[in-house]
């Protein structure tokens, strides 16, 4: 069973950065799929952005431009690079690991069977 716990999130103003790190007890194996996903409250989770075991990368696309997700294998972390902050990014954060479908991984809840409680950022603007 793989279990991922959140780090980095926090209060910032808005046009200004953060990163977000999780850290995978079980990372490469099965797990071929990793991303991070949202919740604002009042609304749905969302995905934010994916990255396959190629390193290939998918973006939501109001994120594209400002955010970065990327791996480091030998570490078992995942993170999310956030610039240009919008009081629209304000959320809980999830980071999660999944399996791919077809070949592919797609930005959907139900691909992604393993979540981490979530870290919390704040944009004030």
């Amino acid at each position: 069973q793989v279990q991922l716990v959140e780090s980095g999130g926090g209060p910032v103003h808005a046009g200004g950065s953060l990163t977000l790190s999780c850290a995978a007890s079980r990372f490469t194996y099965g797990m071929r799929c990793m991303g991070w996903f949202r919740q604002a409250p009042g609304k749905e989770r969302e995905g934010v952005a994916i990255i396959d075991i190629n390193g290939s990368t998918t973006y939501e696309d109001s994120v594209k431009g400002r955010f970065t997700i990327s791996k480091d294998n030998a570490k078992n972390t995942l993170y999310l690079q956030m610039n240009s902050l919008k009081s629209e990014d304000t959320a809980m954060y999830h980071c999660a690991a999944g399996w791919m479908f077809g070949g592919s991984c797609r930005m959907q809840e139900q691909g992604f069977a393993y979540w981490g409680q979530g870290t919390q950022v704040t944009v004030s603007s």
